[in-house]
């Protein structure tokens, strides 16, 4: 994990300085290379490379094809032992080439490469001249894949020898120039390890060398070595924003760094678990939080952020996507599936979730843990709090209080007291300084946000049924495949609002902003959008096209409001009977406390008082009685 620790050499935007102290969690006391003065910088504007900035918009890793998105994971796993290791010496790199067959020119390229980015996208191949390139042609290539797929890796094990024999004799039917003895033990030395283990000698010797050893779940050693995520429905029912109506009770994920406790970020949503609200959990907890607490008016501190290590989840199918896989394997992150039958292997997530909920039950609208404990609780009549609201609550409690409580799982110290010691050292100890932070937060969002693939025509691109276009699409145009069928491409969308998408520019690398075709449209959010299609599909001959969808959304808000309408002009009303029915009930108790008067004194005061004859006035029935 890449960290900033007093005398380190970082770049403040874009100038060498050097690191002297850690000043709190957000900013740093250096000096200039250059000018030799000494400044405070802010975390947010220091990077560890001066190039870093170049390459973090771009997204490779979306683009590139199976195989070599591989070759350029195997490559990372080669080199990260070397990564982070302090006083990395010429004998430990010449040990990793000498394993991995490689020159050490190869080695020292790859891990210059990796730390100009932190991108395991910049160990893709990149495209070069003749220089390094076989010699063999396409056909004697693909004769040698067939081969050592079909023929070498097999459980009888053959020898490089007989593969290349068979190879031999191949080439020699089609009059092909066969490949050198040489070539094919290079060749057969380029298979994945674990994958020629699992296929020449079975599954279980090749789990048993290559996965780690699973037992007791492990504790991280440090912040952000381990972060567990899970999800939860929250015992709380919410309103609307404009209408202040129940909607439901929404679902949090949250990320919880197990070395600390401490709360790495969260996400809030009425749509069940999926992997965009898993994708943007991890995207909250990589990111500085300064901004997010300053738009929500808090004035504490919310100091974890950077790229975990490993994120720790269970079997759902959220947590196996493409997207996610990919997003983690990018920045160089292990995703950790729980065992099956475990389920007591996620404490850490599990216990958070206890505190949280039972904090939520002090709320308007709470639906307790269950029927039994809400004995007979209006939740949706109480209920007052608005999906944002309940955002905001939850912020401050984390950052308020469940960070400075003390806590059992470390000793009873809180868990803001214990991620300062990592940070910052003890006199026994010493720290292991800031995490790096990531160069573009928005990218690193949109990395983990959902895509879809599609294909680009004349009017743009088709989502859902509704049309998007920019001029950057243009000539894409009728683009067509290897295998001259038309070409897809990639779109991320953020759910929340899907009235920009996000392309991904192949040439590029880079997302560019694509709005609707017709930009009167309103925004519209993914779960509208479904269920305004659920809708119309019901109705049998209904065409749906975007016109007819917009159409639908139009209708539903309208609905909505005149449901909202309807229902404040009844409890208006209701209100008005029952002030009425109260100010009867009164009148009838101060006639209680006064008795009427007799017909003599009643005759007096109709003598004497110049209003209409025969009126008869009650005790205070002159003052106007307000509701309670």
């Amino acid at each position: 994990m890449k960290t900033i620790r007093p005398g380190q050499l970082i770049y403040w935007r874009n100038e060498a300085a050097i690191v002297l102290e850690l000043k709190g969690f957000s900013e740093v006391i250096i000096r200039t290379v250059d000018e030799k003065k000494t400044e405070i910088a802010s975390i947010k504007d220091i990077s560890l490379s001066p190039s870093s900035t170049v390459h973090s918009s771009q997204a490779a890793h979306l683009l590139a094809g199976e195989k070599e998105w591989d070759k350029a994971v195997d490559r990372y796993e080669l080199i990260k032992p070397l990564l982070d290791k302090r006083g990395r010496t010429a004998e430990d790199v010449k040990i990793i080439s000498d394993k991995a067959g490689k020159s050490i020119t190869t080695i020292y390229r790859w891990i210059n490469r990796f730390e100009e980015t932190g991108l395991v996208s910049s160990l893709l191949r990149v495209e070069r001249s003749d220089k390094g390139q076989t010699k063999l042609s396409k056909e004697v290539e693909e004769i040698i894949e067939i081969f050592i797929e079909s023929y070498y890796l097999k459980r009888e094990r053959p020898s490089v020898i007989k593969l290349h024999r068979l190879i031999k004799n191949e080439c020699r039917e089609l009059d092909l120039e066969p490949p050198h003895k040489n070539t094919v033990y290079a060749r057969a030395r380029e298979i994945d390890e674990k994958e020629h283990m699992r296929k020449r000698y079975g599954p279980k010797p090749a789990k048993q060398k290559y996965e780690p050893i699973k037992g007791q779940f492990p504790g991280g050693k440090f912040p952000n070595a381990i972060v567990q995520i899970d999800h939860t429905p929250v015992d709380v029912i919410i309103v609307d924003e404009e209408h202040r109506l129940p909607i439901g009770r929404p679902y949090l994920t949250i990320a919880i760094d197990v070395a600390t406790k401490m709360i790495s970020g969260f996400r809030m949503t009425l749509d069940p678990p999926s992997a965009s609200s898993a994708g943007l959990c991890i995207a909250h907890a990589v990111m500085r939080k300064e901004h997010w607490l300053a738009k929500r008016d808090i004035h504490s501190e919310w100091p974890i952020y950077g790229r975990m290590e490993m994120i720790h989840v269970d079997n759902a199918k959220e947590f196996r996507g493409k997207m996610l896989e990919r997003a983690c394997k990018e920045y160089g992150i292990i995703i950790e599936h729980r065992p099956k039958g475990q389920p007591n292997y996620g404490p850490h997530v599990e216990r958070a979730f206890r505190t949280f909920m039972k904090e939520s039950h002090d709320l308007p609208g709470t639906t307790f843990s269950s029927v039994k404990d809400r004995m007979g609780y209006n939740s949706e009549g109480k209920a007052c709090i608005t999906l944002s609201e309940l955002e905001l609550w939850f912020t401050i409690f984390i950052v308020y209080c469940y960070h400075h409580r003390p806590h059992k799982g470390i000793n009873s110290i809180a868990p803001i007291k214990l991620y300062q010691k990592y940070v910052h050292g003890t006199a026994d100890q010493p720290g292991i300084g800031l995490p790096a932070p990531i160069d573009d937060e928005e990218t690193f969002r949109l990395n983990f946000t959902p895509y879809v693939e599609r294909t680009i025509q004349r009017d743009g691109v088709t989502i859902d049924r509704v049309k998007y276009y920019s001029p950057v699409l243009r000539k894409w145009v009728g683009s067509s495949d290897k295998n001259n069928k038309s070409r897809s491409f990639i779109f991320a969308r953020d759910p929340r609002d899907i009235s920009i998408v996000y392309f991904l520019d192949p040439t590029t690398n880079t997302y560019c902003q694509i709005p609707y075709l017709n930009n009167t449209r309103p925004a519209i959010s993914l779960w509208e959008l479904r269920a305004v299609m659920k809708k119309l599909n019901e109705e049998e001959y209904n065409h749906i096209d975007e016109n007819i969808i917009f159409e639908g959304i139009r209708k539903m808000r309208e609905v909505e409001e005149e449901a909202i309408e309807k229902t404040r002009l009844a409890r208006q009303q209701r209100a008005s009977e029952k002030r009425k029915r109260r100010m009867a009930a009164r009148r009838l108790g101060w006639e209680g406390v006064h008795p009427k008067k007799d017909n003599k004194h009643k005759e007096v005061a109709i003598d004497n008082d110049p209003g209409e004859e025969g009126e008869e006035i009650k005790p205070f029935s002159d003052i106007q009685l307000g509701g309670e």
